[in-house]
């Protein structure tokens, strides 16, 4: 992989976990609660991620911004620790809605972003 690839990835994923991170800070859940700041953050990025691919194929703005950015922003990991810890807490049925309910927003968003990019660039 080129160098120039590497650190657009480590630069956009810098920025894009401190943005997680601010979002997180600013909105916390109690542990087994529904973790909106974590649902927000992942289907903004699904919407912005389909946004971004169907509307370039530039190797730079993809690795800075997709994988970089919009990776280190998003953050599944989260999501499925969030839900553990509804589990955990004798919660598990808003677990179940926590998980299914984020799938079901994240696939409509990346689908939407896709729509919207495509849309825009037909004009």
């Amino acid at each position: 992989m080129r160098f120039p690839v590497l650190g657009a990835i480590a630069a956009g994923g810098a920025l894009g976990s401190l943005a997680r991170f601010g979002l997180s800070a600013a909105f916390p859940h109690p542990p087994g609660g529904f973790a909106v700041s974590t649902m927000f953050v992942n289907a903004t990025g699904c919407l912005l991620i389909g946004a971004l691919y169907a509307s370039t194929d530039r190797v730079l703005l993809r690795a800075f911004l997709g994988t970089g950015v919009l990776g280190g922003y998003t953050t599944y990991s989260t999501a499925v620790l969030d839900a553990l810890r509804a589990v955990q807490t004798g919660n598990p049925w808003p677990a179940v809605a926590y998980t299914f309910v984020t799938l079901t927003v994240c696939l409509a968003a990346v689908v939407a972003g896709i729509r919207l990019a495509t849309r825009k660039g037909e004009k």
